[in-house]
Formats: structure tokens, C-alpha cells, sequence
């Protein structure tokens, strides 16, 4: 299995780093999102509209690029054999860290639609920050291998 892996090594790359862009992509814009759906009436049209986009972009974009991200990657640590390397396994922690936020803010969709507006609109806007700061840490770990 690992030298079919290996065999295919730049495809696997290539399809990682896209959905990682994808993946990235959403979760940033989700949290966006969720500032501009408070910001409208609870109850209003608009309301209706905010909750339709979050779905649409949770359940074709960030759902399917997870799921992609976790297979490629782990087909790809698996084929290079950095499984147990220090820098993958910090990398590793961070992934599960950003999934968890994936998850949390997948959550807080739902809380939305049931009419729960229990984070403010700072507090979404300095949320938005963490897949910055996690796509940062992951490239200089998986870059600069620093350990």
C-alpha cells in the first residue's frame, strides 16, 4: 500500500493542498458569515438568507474538504513516513485543533438556526482569526520542519 502511495506521491500533494485551500477558505468565511447574520433582524428574510448561505457553505464546501483534507493527509504521512516525525505530530495537534473549530462553529449554525445569538459580534470577528494563525503555525512546521 505504501509504495501505491508513494507511486502517486505529487497527486496526493497536490489534492491536499487544494482542499486545504478550500477547507481555509470556508473557515474563514464562515465566521464572516455568522457577523453579518447577527447584524440582521432575528425572525427577518435576510435571516433566512444568512442561514441558507452558512448551510450551502458548510455542507459543500468545508464538510467535503475536511473529509478530503484528513484522507490526503494522513495518505500522504503515511506514504513519507512522517507519521511519527515531531514536526507532523505538532502539525497533527494543529489539524485537530482547526477541526475542532470547524466543528464548533458547524454548532453554532445549528445554535443560529434554532435562534440562539449567544456570541457577539466582536467576539465572531476575533474568532475569525484562528485558522490564521493555525494555517501559519502548520505551513512553518511543515516548511521549516523545526523538529
Amino acid at each position: 500500500m505504501q509504495e501505491i502511495l508513494a507511486t502517486n506521491y505529487h497527486w496526493l500533494k497536490a489534492g491536499h493542498i487544494v482542499f486545504v485551500i478550500f477547507w481555509m477558505a470556508g473557515l474563514f468565511m464562515l465566521p464572516r458569515f455568522f457577523v453579518y447574520h447577527q447584524e440582521c433582524a432575528p425572525g427577518s428574510a435576510e435571516e433566512v438568507v444568512w442561514l441558507e448561505r452558512e448551510g450551502k457553505l458548510l455542507k459543500i464546501i468545508l464538510n467535503p474538504s475536511i473529509t478530503l483534507v484528513w484522507v490526503l493527509g494522513m495518505a500522504l504521512a503515511y506514504a513519507t513516513g512522517a507519521l511519527w516525525q515531531g514536526w507532523f505530530i505538532a502539525k497533527l495537534i494543529l489539524v485537530l485543533a482547526l477541526s475542532a473549530y470547524h466543528f464548533t462553529l458547524s454548532a453554532y449554525h445549528r445554535k443560529l438556526a434554532r435562534g440562539t445569538r449567544s456570541l457577539t459580534g466582536r467576539q465572531l470577528r476575533l474568532f475569525n482569526e484562528v485558522p490564521g494563525v493555525a494555517a501559519v503555525l502548520i505551513v512553518i512546521l511543515v516548511v521549516v520542519r523545526p523538529f
